[in-house]
């Protein structure tokens, strides 16, 4: 049972926040016209972005394991979001629909198998209702994460529930790198996706829904995503098929912002993007950089056109590299994308790879706790950047050497407002 009154409304925590901004010499003095530059400082730190991501797919967060009882993943969620509190953070992105199935009783969709180990088996609550419920008794954001076209991580419809969309309408699908998916190319396929994730808009208040990078699949040496009969069916006259494969994109991210507007017009409509666009020896708009993937040409995802054009509320560029890391160096891909939200609608957070921290496998500079500390440190430097997400809730949880611990040390001082 929820005692309510042991916790803060998100109203409440707000007044809190802002009740010790005054008490910290942050309000400004009566009569004052401004606030002075360290005000605007702190004001703007209150309100920035302080996100972690809890991924559900193959319950690399969450559930720890399938087949836990309703009260055992009840748990461990608020566990997660009393860990997220604990590091002064204000949003959480909970993945609600990792392999086209839900974490809430859908009538498009069957449960996911994440909970029970059986897709389409009731799990004896309601996850994403609790999950919203409870962040916001905590002053936390809830954001709804959803993949809009994966539908599984095999190439068995027979593993899927009888009643998945997927099994009934095979023609819907492209088996592609050991993968199942959804074909973008079909506007049938499309109007389903968003009426699927629509329903979560429809019935909780959630504060924004959250896209990752996977629209097209990312590309396998020596195999073609088989669109054939869609390109032939659905071209319209587009003679080049990126472009038509851009255009579909185009279109889910245009189609879903309007859905979301049209059903709840508070809740904002989040995409966090693979962090090379395109690299400037393929494009002089592009980033200095060497990556091996670029979302335009590979994923089929013109993110800079939507932040530009402003079609969604935030983008989350994954940056999940070091500074002076050679073929995608922090240092360098940072600004770019502070110049690509310049002047633009669309406010900027930056994906931060806390899972490599203290790694082994990983570079040199991840063994180093100070690493992300100067990600922030950076990103102060640039105005158009409004905050930080952290993958992932796992991660966040163990801070195997105390990165975390740095970034609150060196910057999250004080509760942080949701960033509205």
């Amino acid at each position: 049972m929820v005692h309510r009154k042991s916790r803060l409304s998100r109203r409440a925590f707000t007044a809190t926040a802002l009740s010790a901004l005054v008490a910290s010499g942050g309000a400004m003095a009566a009569g004052s016209a401004s606030a002075s530059g360290s005000d605007r400082d702190r004001r703007r730190a209150m309100r920035e972005m302080r996100g972690v991501w809890v991924a559900t797919v193959a319950n690399r967060d969450w559930p720890s394991q399938s087949g836990l009882s309703a009260d055992e993943q009840r748990g461990e969620l608020i566990a997660l979001l009393d860990t997220a509190t604990k590091f002064n953070l204000n949003t959480v992105i909970l993945q609600i629909r990792p392999t086209a199935d839900a974490l809430w009783p859908s009538p498009y969709e069957p449960w996911s198998q994440v909970l029970t180990g059986t897709q389409g088996q009731d799990p004896g609550w309601d996850p994403l209702g609790t999950a919203v419920e409870e962040a916001h008794a905590r002053g936390l954001e809830l954001h709804a994460w959803c993949n809009p076209y994966r539908i599984a991580n095999h190439t068995d419809l027979d593993r899927l529930a009888e009643t998945h969309p997927a099994r009934l309408r095979p023609d819907w699908v492209v088996a592609y790198g050991g993968k199942l998916y959804y074909n973008p190319g079909l506007p049938e396929v499309r109007t389903f996706v968003q009426q699927a994730m629509l329903d979560a808009v429809q019935k909780y208040p959630v504060d924004a829904v959250h896209f990752d990078d996977y629209f097209y699949p990312y590309p396998v040496a020596g195999q073609s995503f088989d669109d054939d009969a869609a390109y032939d069916a659905h071209g319209g006259g587009i003679s080049v098929r990126a472009d038509w494969r851009r255009d579909n994109i185009d279109k889910l991210v245009q189609e879903m912002a309007a859905g979301i507007r049209a059903i709840r017009p508070t809740t904002r409509f989040g995409i966090s993007p693979f962090g090379v666009w395109r690299n400037a020896t393929t494009d002089p708009l592009g980033s200095d950089s060497r990556g091996g993937v670029q979302t335009y040409d590979d994923l089929y995802a013109d993110t800079r056109k939507w932040v530009r054009e402003g079609w969604i509320d935030y983008i989350c560029p994954q940056l999940y590299w070091n500074v002076g890391f050679d073929a995608a160096d922090y240092a360098k891909l940072l600004p770019w994308w502070a110049e690509v939200a310049r002047g633009s609608r669309t406010s900027l957070y930056v994906g931060e790879a806390l899972y490599k921290a203290g790694d082994p496998a990983q570079p040199e500079a991840w063994q180093d706790p100070a690493e992300l500390s100067r990600h922030l440190t950076m990103a102060n430097e640039h105005p158009d950047v409004c905050g930080h997400v952290y993958f992932a809730a796992k991660d966040l949880a163990a801070d195997r050497i105390g990165a975390m611990a740095r970034v609150v040390a060196d910057h999250y001082g004080q509760p942080a407002i949701p960033p509205r």
